[in-house]
């Protein structure tokens, strides 16, 4: 990936919900055009904070992120998506009130033209959904609200997903399913961020990973290379000393 330009790229940026309390204590983040990237890090490291930084939520107190060429300090979330982003948060990501098609249809909402094949494109890559298309939301299974968050956001085709823990509170069996979608949208070509508190699933599949600690990227390499670090499995994923 390094022949390219970054497709996003954070530098030493602080941030954090409080004045004077920085979550982020100067981390620096980038992908690259098609990229799968995990941030992984301990309870509190600040994972989440930075996907919500680097999407509008939150303003940085110092530091640069740029996407797709354009500064994004400063930019409000509806003006991010429509730079080619889009972020699926980790709990309250679908609209539990409206059916399987509106919320995807509520996706879409800053396209000017004809959303049906968007939406039967959808269909088609999550059937499960398509079953459901008139069921509300609120009445889906974990593991299907969570494909609907994820189809909702690929309504708009973006560049890069930021995907929130979407593995969390579901059954392994709806784990794998889900990282396998994770995977399959991958291989169409859009950068995904994944945030993820399964640290091994998420390195096995990633391209490149961070693994955050107090708001500071600690180490960073290929996801092969971090599972199969000593350090970063004695301190993040469980292993022990031989």
């Amino acid at each position: 990936m390094p022949d390219s330009d970054p497709l996003l790229e954070v530098e030493n940026v602080y941030a954090g919900y409080v004045k004077d309390l920085d979550i982020l204590q100067g981390v620096n983040f980038r992908i690259y055009p098609g990229e799968l990237v995990a941030v992984i890090g301990p309870n509190g490291a600040g994972k989440s904070t930075l996907a919500k930084t680097i999407f509008g939520l939150l303003t940085p107190r110092l530091g640069s992120m740029v996407f797709a060429g354009k500064n994004l300090v400063g930019l409000k979330s509806d003006e991010i998506v429509q730079q080619g982003m889009c972020y699926v948060p980790q709990i309250s990501n679908v609209f539990r009130s409206l059916t399987v098609e509106e919320n995807l249809e509520m996706g879409a909402f800053v396209l000017d033209q004809p959303i049906q094949s968007l939406k039967d494109e959808i269909f088609t890559r999550f059937p499960k959904l398509a079953e459901r298309r008139h069921q509300r939301a609120g009445t889906l299974s974990g593991g299907e609200r969570q494909m609907l968050a994820m189809g909702r956001a690929l309504m708009l085709k973006p560049k890069l997903l930021l995907l929130d823990e979407p593995s969390a509170a579901l059954s392994p069996l709806l784990v794998d399913s889900v990282f396998e979608q994770i995977r399959e949208i991958n291989r169409t070509g859009t950068a995904i961020a994944l945030v993820e508190q399964n640290a091994r699933k998420a390195l096995e599949m990633a391209d490149r990973g961070y693994v955050l600690e107090a708001g500071r990227d600690r180490f960073e390499g290929r996801g092969i290379d971090l599972l199969n670090d000593p350090k970063v499995g004695e301190l993040y994923l469980g292993a022990t000393k031989r």
